[in-house]
């Protein structure tokens, strides 16, 4: 009964260590170390763009792979083989002397991503804890705890190594692999994790109905092909991209971005590591409110503090907007992914949520342009700062389908309305 009880606590633990590192390692500390790399090899900023969208479109891409292998060889060897891409692609990175390598060791530390972090991690949490939310918040804090210390740990060692970014990525490699061992130990077995999904569903289903909570959780499985039939998954994926597209040029480009703004490189690291740190803040609330406030509102709050950072990053010169764009994307990235996360959950079930979330992160690939398309803009007209108002014309656009979502009502053969957690949607719209 002991081990019941702790290995859930374990492996929030293990695949928070896991996120924790790799977000440090990746997104974070690319957009860092880029400048130096850009220097030394003499690319142009489309070309180097183009590895950072190479990094978020394998990962976006590739993230129906660790779905299909949870389901055939479970998430030991998942997270064992995530180990092996993530090391294989700092190596690269580690070596590289051209772009082919560049390009390689991105599109490795993409897939990297998903297998050893994202979609193994979602899927375990959500079916050893029933307060979702809490544990997925938790979760995603260490992730944003990665982007803090990223930007700091890639300043550190290359002032102490007079610049030699090289020697990071070697370091990456080693931790990587070190800590992908160690959680893939801790991680709990395929015949525990079916008992003790099991265990969670008759739990919730058990759970009586509480109408004062006004969140809206389906009782019933919706499959991946009646899902995606829905409009509210389609606005739900929107709000993952959008969040990614700004996430994801923000962490790659903001740096390069400040510093021709006048900013000290010093500082504007500084900057997307306190972005992190808001981050952090963010889905610590997010946690601790999203089992009792409904995830929907939390999303639309987080869309249009993205849209606030976005806009205050593009002409962003002084300390007052540099923080305003630190306190509106920090916030906004933070909540959005865990809003997506919950109410995935909450709008379509957790047996088929390993497929419907792997689903949704695909969006990843296209929303990685936006370095690239950054890089474009900054070649053609000398700057970023056109890239990021364009990027908050869009989320703007997804907050507005946001703010007109209902969950989705699903009905049986008889045509019998879903029964869920909150009983007014259900008289609303019979």
């Amino acid at each position: 009964m002991r081990s019941i009880e702790y290995r859930p606590w374990l492996a929030l633990a293990s695949f928070s260590l896991l996120l924790f590192l790799i977000t440090a390692s990746t997104f974070s500390a690319l957009g860092v170390v880029l400048p130096a790399m850009v220097k030394e090899e003499g690319w142009s900023w489309t070309e180097a763009g183009f590895g950072f969208t190479l990094l978020g479109a394998c990962c976006g891409a590739s993230s129906y792979l660790p779905a299909l292998l949870i389901r055939r060889i479970g998430v030991r060897w998942t997270l064992l083989i995530g180990t092996g891409v993530m090391a294989g692609g700092f190596f690269c990175l580690s070596v590289t002397h051209g772009l082919v390598l560049y390009f390689l060791g991105a599109a490795l530390c993409g897939v990297g991503y998903q297998m050893m972090a994202l979609i193994p991690g979602t899927h375990v949490l959500a079916a050893a804890f029933k307060r979702r939310a809490m544990a997925f918040g938790v979760y995603f804090t260490f992730g944003s705890l990665g982007g803090v210390a990223g930007p700091w740990f890639v300043l550190g060692l290359m002032q102490a190594s007079h610049d030699q970014w090289r020697l990071f990525w070697s370091v990456q490699m080693a931790v990587s692999i070190a800590v992908g061992l160690f959680c893939v130990l801790l991680i709990g077995s395929s015949q525990w994790l079916a008992d003790t999904s099991a265990k969670t569903d008759e739990a919730m289903a058990a759970e009586a109905p509480d109408p004062a909570r006004r969140v809206f959780r389906s009782n019933k499985s919706w499959t991946v092909a009646e899902a995606i039939r829905t409009p509210q998954f389609y606005i739900i994926l929107a709000a993952y991209f959008s969040h990614l597209l700004c996430g994801v040029t923000v962490a790659s480009l903001s740096v390069a971005h400040l510093t021709q703004m006048g900013v000290a490189a010093t500082v504007a690291g500084a900057m997307l590591s306190l972005e992190s740190l808001v981050q952090l803040g963010g889905r610590l609330l997010g946690g601790m409110i999203g089992d009792w406030l409904d995830p929907k509102y939390m999303l639309i709050f987080a869309l249009g503090t993205m849209v606030v950072g976005c806009l205050a990053l593009a002409g962003a010169h002084t300390y007052p907007m540099m923080l305003l764009y630190v306190a509106g994307t920090g916030l906004g990235f933070g909540l959005t992914a865990l809003a997506v996360t919950v109410l995935l959950l909450n709008y379509f079930g957790r047996t088929h949520n390993l497929e419907i979330f792997a689903l949704t992160c695909l969006i990843g690939a296209l929303s990685a342009l936006g370095p690239f398309i950054g890089g474009i803009i900054r070649d053609r007209v000398g700057g970023f700062g056109l890239t990021f108002q364009l990027f908050a014309a869009v989320i703007l656009v997804v907050m507005g389908a946001a703010l007109f979502m209902r969950p989705p009502i699903k009905r049986d053969a008889l045509g019998e309305i879903d029964a869920a957690s909150a009983p007014e949607l259900i008289e609303k719209a019979a």
